[in-house]
């Protein structure tokens, strides 16, 4: 029975990083979902859920969102219900932003970012954004369907140095054949 798969199904993202020292603006981290048609898949997204939105089906929403990064545990949180998501999507890529509006900041500039990515309690990528210091953007993970429908998570994260709008729209480029 190991061919039979359902893929992916039900994804939560989550982010952390630890507030501002005392007298700096605060750091507002942001995870952002683009959704991509089957016939334009490395197009610009149909949708972008951040902050302020939701999915218009409701399937990918955020439960949880900081703006300084105060609190404990996890201080952003996204969940994506991937089995739900009508079939007209193919791809679904999530990043997360620095929001430039208080200071000009970079992933090196951020104290002790975190990032998760599971599946119920299945932990399918973690990472600390070691590995693009001076993005401000960076595209974390893309979920498409394969042959048979069935959602697939490529891992990887690519850095931006882009403002936080044209990210948004460039972010589904990763990946691209």
């Amino acid at each position: 029975m190991s061919g039979l798969s359902k893929g992916i199904r039900k994804i939560e993202v989550a982010l952390k990083w630890d507030p501002s020292p005392a007298g700096q603006p605060p750091t507002d981290l942001d995870i952002v979902a683009g959704t991509y048609l089957a016939d334009d898949p490395y197009g610009e997204p149909v949708y972008v859920v951040h902050f302020d939105s939701r999915s218009p089906d409701g399937t990918i929403y955020l439960n949880r969102d900081s703006t300084d990064g105060r609190g404990f545990g996890w201080d952003e949180v996204m969940t994506l219900e991937l089995d739900r998501l009508d079939t007209r999507y193919a791809r679904v890529v999530v990043g997360v932003v620095i929001q430039q509006r208080a200071a000009h900041r970079a992933f090196a500039d951020v104290l002790d970012p975190g990032l998760r990515i599971r599946e119920g309690y299945t932990v399918l990528a973690q990472d600390d954004f070691g590995g693009v210091p001076r993005a401000r953007a960076a595209a974390v993970a893309e979920f498409a369907r394969d042959e048979s429908g069935s959602w697939v998570f490529r891992p990887g994260v690519h850095g931006f140095e882009d403002d936080p709008a044209t990210f948004t729209r460039t972010m589904g480029r990763i990946h691209r054949p």
